[in-house]
């Protein structure tokens, strides 16, 4: 545990964390939409993304540690591991795209995966958003409208997949469309595990209002 950690007051810490999760979430989402857009090199950038999803790995084990030896918890331990366990899901699918782009040595990024990463990146934005409401549940509705915000945006990229993967199959290379449909699959998952984020955090504030 840091210095900073034991000043904090134990039932502040894990609400600390969680805070310290979604931001590295709306880094990764970033660092995507500028390796997509091909603001930065895309090899370099990846490396970045990466690093951060190293980074919520460990805020994720330091979230479980505090939950093992802490008696009393702010939140019920399972809301805590689930919220926990669903911020990492959205790095790990954030991470898990930029690496299939670099597998499948894909050399032109198309406007299919400029348009999913800009709704990842905006989906991430409102996680960001409504896990700081959770510190105190006194503007429930702030966090209903990130909750809407995320359900709109994750049916933006259903709706983005079904025509994005009618179109490659429109295609006469099998191995592209192989290789894109994956890429695009995994993007959308990211956007699902968003929507999972916010249906936690809403649970949990049913659960405390």
């Amino acid at each position: 545990m840091g210095i900073k950690e034991w000043l904090i007051p134990q039932d502040k810490v894990f609400f600390e964390l969680f805070e310290q999760l979604a931001g590295t979430v709306v880094e990764a989402a970033d660092k995507l939409e500028q390796m997509i857009s091909k603001k930065a090199d895309p090899a370099m950038t990846y490396k970045e993304i990466k690093g951060l999803e190293h980074k919520g790995d460990s805020i994720t084990h330091q979230i479980y540690e505090h939950l093992n030896r802490t008696f009393i918890t702010p939140l019920d331990p399972l809301e805590i591991s689930r919220l926990a366990s669903a911020l990492d899901d959205v790095l790990d699918y954030i991470d898990d795209s930029a690496e299939k782009l670099l597998i499948y040595g894909v050399k032109e990024y198309d406007k299919t995966m400029e348009e999913f990463a800009r709704i990842i990146k905006l989906s991430a934005v409102q996680l960001q958003i409504a896990v700081k409401e959770i510190r105190s549940f006194k503007n429930n509705s702030a966090l209903e409208s990130c909750s809407i915000e995320v359900n709109r945006l994750e049916n933006m990229a259903d709706d983005l997949l079904s025509h994005s993967i009618q179109k490659l199959f429109a295609m006469d290379d099998p191995m592209t469309t192989i290789k894109l449909k994956d890429i695009y699959e995994c993007l959308e998952i990211a956007t699902d595990k968003c929507e999972d984020v916010v249906n936690v955090l809403s649970d949990i504030s049913i659960r405390h209002s």
